[in-house]
Parts: C-alpha cells; sequence; structure tokens
C-alpha cells in the first residue's frame, strides 16, 4: 500500500507516494531497534558525545544536499534550509558537550549510608514528527534522546519521507555496527500500533492538538510516557511604552519564518490601542517587502506553503475572519499559479469569535488585535486555548517582566521573539502539550529517574 501522491508545493506537480511498511515488516524493525538499544545503552558517556560530535560533521557536510530536500519536499527557501541543518548540529554538539553533567548521578543526604539518583535510558523510542522543520524536530529530540542511551523509531510525515531517508542513513553513516534510529512509514492504523507495542518504551510527538489527543489516548491505555508539543497561537504584547518599530520588526519576523508554518511564530499581534495604527503601518510595510519565490532562489524570503489543502484552510480561516468583521488590510488572495502560495496578509478588527482570534493561523497571516490597557492585553493574550511561546515589547524591561510571570505560556520572550534554543526548556501548557524539550529538562524526560538507596 502506498501513501496518496504528494506535490511539488511550488509547482504543483504531482509527486509519486512512498509505500507503507506493514505492521509485520514493522515490528521486525522494532525487534532490531530493541536489540541496537540493549547494546547501545551499555555504552559508555563518551562513546555517546563521539557518536553525537560525528553527527554535526556529517549534517554540516552535506547541508546543501538536506536544505534543497526541504527545499523540494516542503518549500522551505536554500538560505532557511542552511540555517535549519546548522542549528541541527549545534544541538548535537550542545548535548556532546554538557550531555555527561546532565546525566551525572545526583547524591542525595538521607539516613542511608549512600542514597542517589540515576538516569538510565528508557529503550526505543517512538517519534512521531511533523514536516514543518523536518531536521530540526527530529534532531532537537533525537539528540538528547540517543545521548540518553536511547534508541529511535522515527514516524515522519508522509510529505517529507525523503528527509527522513536521509536522516535514517546519515545515522547509520556515523553508527554502522547496529541501527539507532529507523524511519518507519507508517498508516496511522499502524502508527497506533507500534505506540503500544512492548517494544516502545515511550512517545513523543509534535504536531496539531487533535493529533496530540489522539497519541496520548493511544499511549495512555498502554501506559506509556509521553511528551507533546503541539499548536500555539503565540500572542505578541506590544505595550504602550514599547519602540514600535523595533516590535513590529521582531513580530513579522517571528510570523514569517518558515513562511508562518511554526507552532512557536508570533500569531496575535496585541497592541495597545494608541499605538495601533503605528504598529499596523509598521507591520503591513514589512509583511509587503518580504519577497515571495522560488525557493531554490537566492533572495527568496517566503517560499510556499507545505501543502496546497493546508493554504486552503488557512484561506477559509481569513475569509471567514473577514466576513465577520475583520478587515483586510494587505494580502487574503490566492495567487492564480500552480502550489501551495499564499501572500502575507495582514488582519485588523480582529475580535473573539472569528478564526483569526481564537484559531491557530499556520501560515503568513497576522492578527493584529487592539487592547485598552496592559490587562486588556494580558487577558486577550490568556484566553486562548494555546499556551506555548509569548513575547511582550516594553522600553521599561521591568515592568514587561512582571508581565511575563502572568503569562500562560511554556515561554515567554521581552523584547524579543520567540525561539527554540538547546539551552533552554521548550514546551507549553494548556492545548500546547506538557513534557519539556532541550536543555537538561528535555534529556531528563528521555530516562528512567531511578532512586539507589545503601544502608
Amino acid at each position: 500500500m502506498s501513501d496518496p501522491t504528494t506535490h511539488n508545493p511550488a509547482t504543483g506537480e504531482a509527486v509519486p507516494g512512498r509505500p507503507f511498511a506493514a505492521l509485520r515488516e514493522s515490528t521486525q524493525r522494532l525487534q532490531a531497534l530493541t536489540c541496537a538499544a540493549s547494546s547501545w545503552r551499555q555504552s559508555s558517556i563518551g562513546r555517546r558525545a563521539e557518536l553525537l560530535l560525528q553527527v554535526a560533521d556529517a549534517l554540516r557536510g552535506d547541508r546543501e544536499t538536506h536544505a534543497r530536500l526541504m527545499a523540494t519536499e516542503m518549500g522551505k527557501p536554500l538560505a532557511q534550509g542552511r540555517g535549519e541543518i546548522d542549528k541541527c548540529a549545534l544541538v548535537c554538539e550542545y548535548y556532546a558537550k554538557h550531555g555527561p553533567a546532565f546525566l551525572e548521578p545526583c547524591q542525595i543526604e538521607t539516613e542511608g549510608t549512600k542514597s542517589y539518583v540515576r538516569f538510565d535510558p528508557l529503550g526505543v523510542v517512538l517519534a512521531i514528527m511533523p514536516w514543518n522543520f523536518p531536521y530540526w524536530q527530529v534532531f532537537r529530540f533525537a539528540a538528547p534522546a540517543l545521548m540518553a542511551g536511547n534508541a529511535i523509531a522515527l514516524k515522519h510525515a508522509p510529505n517529507v519521507q525523503g528527509c527522513a531517508e536521509a536522516i535514517e542513513r546519515l545515522l547509520q553513516s556515523v553508527h554502522p555496527e547496529s541501527p539507532l534510529l529507523q524511519n518507519f512509514h507508517l498508516t496511522d492504523h499502524t502508527t497506533g500500533a507500534l505506540i503500544e507495542h512492548d517494544a516502545v518504551a515511550a512517545v513523543t510527538f509534535t504536531g496539531s492538538t487533535r493529533g496530540g489527543r489522539a497519541v496520548a489516548a493511544r499511549a495512555g491505555g498502554a501506559l506509556k510516557k509521553t511528551v507533546l508539543e503541539l499548536g500555539g497561537s503565540d500572542a505578541y504584547l506590544v505595550l504602550e511604552d514599547a519602540d514600535v518599530e523595533a516590535a513590529a520588526a521582531a513580530c513579522v519576523d517571528s510570523r514569517l519564518v518558515n513562511g508562518g508554518q511554526s507552532c512557536i511564530a508570533a500569531k496575535r499581534f496585541i497592541v495597545h490601542r494608541a499605538r495601533h495604527e503605528e504598529l499596523t503601518a509598521h507591520v503591513m510595510q514589512r509583511m509587503g517587502a518580504a519577497r515571495m519565490g522560488d525557493p531554490f532562489k537566492p533572495g527568496t524570503t517566503l517560499g510556499p506553503m507545505a501543502r496546497i489543502d493546508l493554504r486552503d484552510e488557512l484561506h477559509r480561516q481569513v475569509t471567514e475572519s473577514v466576513a465577520a468583521g475583520a478587515q483586510l488590510r494587505l494580502g487574503g488572495e490566492v495567487p492564480a499559479r500552480p502550489g501551495a502560495w499564499y501572500p502575507p496578509t495582514v488582519l485588523t478588527n480582529v475580535r473573539p469569535g472569528m478564526p483569526a482570534h481564537d484559531e491557530e493561523l499556520f501560515g503568513p497571516v497576522a492578527s493584529v488585535i487592539e487592547a485598552e490597557s496592559d490587562e486588556a492585553a494580558l487577558r486577550i493574550a490568556n484566553g486562548s486555548e494555546f499556551g506555548l511561546g509569548a513575547a511582550l515589547f516594553s522600553s521599561d524591561p521591568q515592568r514587561a517582566e512582571a508581565l511575563a510571570a502572568r503569562v500562560e505560556a511554556g515561554c515567554c520572550f521581552v523584547n524579543d521573539f520567540v525561539r527554540s534554543d538547546p539551552r533552554l526548556p521548550f514546551g507549553g501548557i494548556k492545548h500546547s502539550g506538557y513534557g519539556r524539550e532541550l536543555s537538561s529538562f528535555g534529556i531528563r524526560e528521555l530516562v528512567n529517574v531511578k532512586t539507589i538507596y545503601v544502608k
């Protein structure tokens, strides 16, 4: 059985699908991964760090090939793809350097002769990953997972199977002895069976809230540990005393990263009423200056969206919001050309009940929302079902920091846009998921925190 035909997002041309793996074949490969995990957990911390450094070198050594795969499969401009590969190498180097300290046993004083906490690998971790950052999403999980001594079953998105296969080959090239990471191209039904399989110790999922619920239900029924990084509708609060031009630059840079197809992109620009028109003017100028075009051409800053169905869903959200009273200030029209193209779009007069206010807009569309005060802005920001990231802009960082403490999100940046960083824990609350990736918190999600007590 093959997956449905996919399409080149820039041209609309059909691309033949790859065959899905059958359940019997998948369980056999899981058994091989289980054997690999048993061996890898016995490897020294130094050997694991060495492997991650080899992975980093291999990524950088073939950066252009990987960037071109992303441009072909999901429309990412080449410059952004190169940056993604560099970031993947960086996270591998980060865990090679800091992983040994994160995994060092913690001594605890008790009445016993000796008591401490060990951090032991879990075994095989099933990773269900999305298409929007087809390398970074994998490596930000895989680097700490491998450092902790686990093996990885990767179930990647159907439209980036070329990227998934390249990642599998890369790991095989640096560790030919046994398969520490294998790519599984699966139907949803087979994925569910693998979640429940005894060989899988834990599951990490990045994707939609709807998908996260399904994974959590299946894993919960099998009593499997899960880490979920789901959708977001990040609020960027521009206070009355903010440097509006700088705030607009940060908002637009964040909104357009990866074509707006990022869980932590700025999506709701909540601005004090006194600065609304000023911010809107700067946002429109910067959104309009984006260079939409062929992802393979130098200078392109905005490629196509990853799929036509995703583009059409985004356009539905825009048109329904306009029909409900939102004002279309820029863009909002589907280009008359093949492919999944959508222009930078700005909506104002955005109010509750509109898709542009209540839903996640996964594309290059900015919703500008007025607020009459700091408290009103905070109520609007926290009124969302999501809680992934947020940012605040003010000339008084202490004032903004005090508000940041009250924002319901997994992370909140002041006078800068939200990004994932290997040094900082990353994840959300509410319908944006649970658990953390990156930093020491991320690697400790993927281990057995084991108490040893000796009397």
